[in-house]
């Protein structure tokens, strides 16, 4: 039986208790121990680039002419419109970082996010339509010269600092380095696994890295779940399995949500469950919300699902 069947959505919502100091104290309906709770740390992720380059010219060179144009999660990218775009993103980072150049302003004002994804889209676009007259060769070449001058970079970098842009996905207009650092790290980590999932080449799941970019997405549950209604004191507990895997948890404080690694053993007013493949692909547009409905459970209220469901850690 539902250990929530006995309860109305208004206990479940109000009934979990303050947590302070690591201490635990009663409410009405439920008990909630918060001592396995931390507050999120940033996640440091420059040390990794150079190992994932590393990976990704392992997989080019591993490819056949014909894998470059096999069909890939991205839409209606093929794997080399998928190079073509981490080629792009390497060479933004040199020319703002190290040479100053200024981006570009929009070609009409930016006055949503949907705007500002809008942009983003055209200029991806742009692009990798111009690199079609690349060869598979000249691209391998191009990401192999610029990936190691991209690692310098972020870890030359005050993780503390001004980031370059903000984190748009999870609400914030500005960011530190880490988190954009970050961000940049998933963005090449997803890609990449994109394109050995097209030309069935060994996944890159391994804990070290993907462990980082579910932390990393995840920095965007408070922003997902901004409009969710709660009393405070309300936590969601999200549990991925696999090696890569972990528990976060969203608490209901001052009128916001503030995330937490780790969980609580008790009271939680919802526990959304899932894999960790399932996660990363749901949160890139690799999966789409009702195809993941059936492999993420949720132990509660099933309104507190959809904001998960509906989460994306990229522009889109």
């Amino acid at each position: 039986m539902d250990r929530h069947a006995s309860l109305s959505l208004s206990d479940v919502l109000t009934g979990v208790t303050e947590c302070s100091g690591g201490l635990a104290s009663d409410a009405p309906a439920v008990r909630t121990q918060c001592l396995l709770m931390h507050p999120v740390e940033p996640v440091l992720t420059a040390h990794l680039f150079p190992g994932l380059h590393a990976s990704l010219m392992e997989l080019l060179d591993g490819m056949q002419e014909d894998d470059w144009a096999r069909p890939t999660a991205a839409g209606t990218w093929q794997v080399r419109d998928v190079a073509a775009h981490l080629l792009d993103g390497n060479i933004r980072q040199i020319s703002f970082r190290r040479d100053g150049l200024v981006p570009l302003d929009p070609e009409f004002p930016i006055r949503s996010y949907a705007d500002l994804v809008g942009f983003i889209d055209r200029l991806n676009a742009s692009w990798v339509k111009a690199f079609e007259r690349a060869s598979p060769r000249v691209l391998r070449e191009l990401l192999d010269v610029t990936g190691p001058a991209v690692s310098e970079i972020f870890a030359g970098l005050d993780p503390f600092g001004q980031g370059l842009f903000g984190v748009a996905w999870a609400g914030e207009m500005s960011s530190t380095n880490w988190f954009d650092t970050a961000r940049e790290f998933t963005e090449r980590w997803h890609h990449q696994q994109q394109m050995r999932d097209a030309v069935g080449a060994e996944d890159i799941a391994r804990r070290e890295w993907l462990y980082p970019v579910l932390d990393t997405f995840f920095r965007g549950l408070p922003h997902a779940y901004r409009e969710a209604v709660a009393a405070d004191g309300q936590s969601i507990v999200f549990d991925i399995g696999g090696q890569a895997g972990g528990s976060w948890t969203l608490r209901r404080e001052d009128a916001g949500w503030q995330l937490y690694t780790g969980a609580p053993t008790t009271g939680f007013a919802a526990r959304v469950q899932t894999d960790q493949d399932t996660a990363w692909r749901l949160l890139t547009k690799g999966m789409k919300p009702e195809q993941a409905r059936p492999r993420v459970t949720i132990d509660g209220p099933d309104a507190l699902r959809t904001p998960f469901l509906q989460m994306l850690a990229i522009m889109g």
